[in-house]
């Protein structure tokens, strides 16, 4: 390959040209595996967001409106919409939280739980046939990167979270109340 048609590549081109190719590969592998996910989700009328908030709340069981909305990356209104319309469907149901009433609880149904494991089995059919094409070897080495990629992309979602301190209750005083005039 070190011809004057094609040079030698130095290691960052290199690095750039695989990450190209990376984001090839992802992109063509999302739409395949999406466009199979799609045709799962459209009889049950659920959005992929949608679906991913059930894939989380199968996870977790129960979810605050609050921490909700900071999984999904929206606001809370925006998240309480997502709830509303996966609540009319029977996938979840919200209810107040004993020690707090204003605070939101969201809980899978049975209905909702079922959908994501029957989605979820398709996804495993979907990857057992795909592995078909890899040797045993493969297979693994696939896992483990993907293992790999799945715990970097974890641990940097944690360290992007903002830190949510308390706001410190600054103490004003007026001109009027220095001078003892309320």
């Amino acid at each position: 390959m070190n011809t004057p048609t094609h040079p030698r590549i130095n290691g960052a081109d290199q690095s750039r040209a695989d990450a190209e190719r990376l984001s090839h590969i992802i992109l063509e592998m999302q739409r395949c595996f999406v466009l199979r996910l799609s045709k799962e989700l459209a009889p049950g009328n659920v959005s992929f967001p949608q679906f991913f908030l059930l894939a989380a709340l199968d996870q977790k069981e129960v979810l605050t409106m609050s921490a909700i909305a900071e999984k999904m990356g929206h606001t809370t209104a925006t998240a309480s919409g997502l709830v509303d319309r996966l609540e009319n469907l029977g996938y979840v149901v919200r209810s107040s939280a004993r020690e707090d009433r204003r605070k939101v609880m969201v809980c899978i149904t049975g209905k909702g739980g079922a959908l994501v494991r029957r989605i979820r089995e398709e996804m495993v059919g979907n990857l057992m046939k795909v592995m078909t094409h890899l040797t045993p070897a493969e297979q693994k080495a696939w896992l483990q990167i993907y293992t790999k990629i799945y715990n970097y992309c974890q641990a940097k979602e944690e360290s992007d979270v903002p830190v949510r301190r308390k706001p410190r209750r600054v103490l004003l005083t007026s001109r009027r109340f220095e001078n003892g005039t309320r």
